[in-house]
């Protein structure tokens, strides 16, 4: 029998490479996203069923998981890849936009995770995928909401495998580098304020270039790609680094001094533009 996979956030980016990615081979896909009716591509697909998912409605939570169950019979791997990015200058933000930063990020992840764990420990199996990120063990100037939720992210997924595992439950984390997706666009929130105006030069010198690492990284589908190995894998490994060179930097991150490193990362992210 087919296996069964649940994607979080599958209308672009990540998650819709992943719905396409398993359905070629083979795997039922049940693709969550907050307004499915405005989808008209995955639908289509042969072994693919659409269902609403907002991951701060713990009601549209559970909808999602019985109505995937009740279609395929079962779920074997949820992956939570919903996710926000908001950047700037930590100044500039409201309250507002931290706590949608950490809602999306951070709360809905735990909301997905709350709802799945009573079927897969009942089960006793089942894979659950977090897209966290390199931006959750190293970072970068102008994403510290960000990368506050994926260093939470990271945290949390670590300690919830020593609690599930007697379970035969797995969790596994997936840390992208810079992928070429429409977070830099659709997805990202610049935080500004008129009339705070100190930061203005430092993210004039320093947003492009960052900007620059992913509108020239490779797409999504090499995510996708590890996202398969991640959820086939027969044994308990943790963490799956892929792209943007997240191997290379993670590995640059546990060798170097702090003081190297840090200094790596003002030259990329400093770098005066011609």
């Amino acid at each position: 029998m087919s296996k069964t996979i649940l994607i979080t956030g599958s209308s672009s980016g990540i998650g819709r490479a992943v719905a396409m990615y398993f359905q070629l081979r083979g795997w039922n896909v049940s693709a969550t996203m907050r307004q499915p009716d405005k989808e008209n591509e995955l639908e289509k697909l042969d072994g693919v069923r659409l269902f609403p998912l907002d991951v701060l409605d713990e009601n549209s939570i559970h909808k999602a998981i019985e109505g995937t169950i009740q279609h395929f019979g079962s779920i074997d791997v949820i992956v939570n890849n919903a996710g926000y990015g908001l950047v700037g200058p930590f100044e500039a933000s409201t309250h507002d936009q931290v706590k949608k930063q950490f809602d999306t990020n951070v709360f809905g992840v735990m909301n997905v995770c709350r709802g799945i764990l009573p079927y897969f420990r009942a089960k006793k199996a089942g894979t659950i995928i977090n897209i966290a990120s390199v931006g959750g063990r190293i970072t970068f100037p102008l994403y510290s909401l960000y990368h506050g939720t994926k260093w939470a992210v990271e945290g949390f997924s670590e300690s919830l495998h020593y609690e599930i595992k007697p379970f035969g439950i797995k969790v596994r984390i997936i840390e992208p580098g810079a992928i070429k997706t429409d977070f830099y666009q659709r997805s990202m929130d610049v935080v500004h304020r008129d009339e705070l105006t100190a930061y203005d030069q430092y993210v004039d010198k320093t947003f492009n270039n960052i900007q620059d690492i992913g509108n020239t990284a490779a797409g999504p589908e090499v995510v996708a790609k590890k996202i398969f190995k991640a959820a086939t894998d027969r044994g308990w490994r943790l963490r799956y680094a892929v792209g943007g060179g997240a191997p290379a930097l993670l590995f640059m991150r546990r060798i170097l001094p702090n003081s190297w490193f840090f200094a790596a990362v003002r030259m990329v992210a400093e770098k005066a533009r011609k």
